[in-house]
């Protein structure tokens, strides 16, 4: 499920390439994620990384997370688990 929804969100990735000759990439859905590298392949692989570091920090304090092509992502309460 994890990675249906990372590679959803790479689906909606913004690329640009920066005046330094860096490529930056965003996901306008997923506020506060983006990254950078020197290469477009070097930028995705980062973006992976940065894009699960904050679905486990929304998980982890249970923040909403959109809902990507129907993937909807919800952290289980203790009381769920019973």
């Amino acid at each position: 499920m994890l990675t249906a929804y990372i590679n959803a969100a790479l689906k909606r990735a913004r690329y640009e390439t920066l005046e330094d000759g860096l490529v930056y990439a965003e996901v306008p859905d997923l506020k506060g994620v983006w990254a950078e590298g020197k290469t477009i392949e070097e930028c995705r692989s980062e973006l992976v990384e940065v894009i699960e570091g904050w679905l486990f920090l929304k998980l982890r304090d249970r923040d909403p997370i959109p809902v990507l092509e129907g993937i909807e992502l919800t952290a289980k309460t203790p009381a769920d688990a019973s």
